[in-house]
């Protein structure tokens, strides 16, 4: 009888263990999520500029650069304040409204003002835990192109509403509606889309739709600056580091926790996938010495891609850092390959 009640005993205590290991896995595995994904959470836990500080901390330091960086956005800035510009919103089919910024082309330092009336657009997409202020050296540059530019803010991020970041998976479907407005704007829009990072893998994402592969969006290139091959295999590179698990315990668990509360699968995020169906051309950008992402993901982006191609590698430059490594040949190479 004793045996029986300490067999008992026994069975009920790891049964309590068990379920609260359980508890207390799920519990990591949605504070990983939020940690990562949810940008009020990410606040309270001042994430933000922790990955900010470390992504500072891993990028290329070098005095051209710096001087580089200072210059754009010193000339953003100023350009910001004269150039014509208004804010405008969309809103998601689940409710989150999108804020945006939409300039207009800049004159020519000449007066020439040929150029306003350009039917090229730019969508310009920034980075993870970014905003459309980052995007604006960028914007000012096609401006002066004679281009009309606009950038938003993706859900959950800067200005816009919105639960969770999207990692390119909503966001792909988001930025068609921005596309939607060029089009209400200027019927005869001819499109270009620019990302970096995960703006970037947002864009070769967006390039595998049936609606840009079949035409209905007049898309006639994209610019993939420093992108990942796919939203899965970041979570498995940033797991450890970031959180310090081992991703194989604990990545597909949260691919089902951001499923259940998100409402989308890691899994479906993939701009490898996207790209192997593109038919928009695309010219792919990393810098050699980026840390973050590291080039090899932009060579495998390059090598799937069906479309018609280009490939630079800027030496010498971090991540998202191309444009400052060596201004003249990155904004040149675009200049050409789109075209403008």
């Amino acid at each position: 009888m004793n045996a029986m009640r300490r067999g008992k005993r026994r069975k009920k205590i790891l049964i309590t263990s068990l379920i609260c290991l359980a508890a207390v896995y799920l519990t990591a595995v949605n504070i990983m999520v939020s940690a990562a994904l949810i940008s009020s959470f990410m606040r309270r836990l001042n994430a933000f500029q922790t990955i900010s500080d470390e992504s500072f901390a891993s990028q290329v330091q070098t005095d051209s650069l710096t001087e580089n960086a200072s210059a754009q956005s010193a000339v953003a800035g100023q350009w910001y304040n004269s150039v014509t510009h208004e804010s405008q919103t969309v809103t998601t089919g689940d409710g989150y409204e999108l804020d945006a910024e939409i300039f207009n082309p800049y004159p020519a330092d000449d007066g020439d003002t040929s150029q306003d009336n350009s039917h090229t657009w730019v969508l310009l997409l920034h980075g993870y835990t970014g905003s459309k202020q980052d995007m604006y050296p960028y914007a000012c540059w096609y401006s002066r192109m004679g281009c009309r530019c606009v950038v938003p803010d993706l859900r959950a991020q800067g200005d816009s509403e919105g639960d969770f970041i999207g990692m390119g998976a909503t966001d792909r479907y988001d930025c068609l509606l921005w596309l939607d407005r060029i089009l209400t704007l200027d019927p005869q829009a001819q499109i270009i889309i620019h990302g970096q990072s995960m703006g970037a893998a947002t864009a070769l994402m967006m390039s595998g739709l049936p609606q840009l592969t079949s035409g209905q969006y007049p898309v006639r290139a994209i610019i993939s600056d420093a992108a990942y091959t796919d939203t899965y295999s970041m979570f498995v590179d940033k797991a450890e580091e970031w959180f310090h698990v081992p991703p194989a315990l604990f990545v597909p668990a949260a691919a089902v926790c951001l499923k259940l509360r998100g409402g989308y699968w890691l899994y479906s995020a993939s701009a490898i996938d996207a790209v192997k169906k593109s038919n928009i051309p695309t010219l792919f950008i990393h810098g050699s010495e980026d840390k973050i992402i590291d080039v090899s993901a932009c060579t495998k982006l390059y090598d799937a891609a069906a479309c018609k191609k280009e490939l630079l590698i800027v030496p010498d430059a971090g991540h998202c850092q191309a444009s400052q490594a060596d201004p003249v040949l990155y904004f040149q190479t675009i200049r050409k390959f789109a075209g403008l």
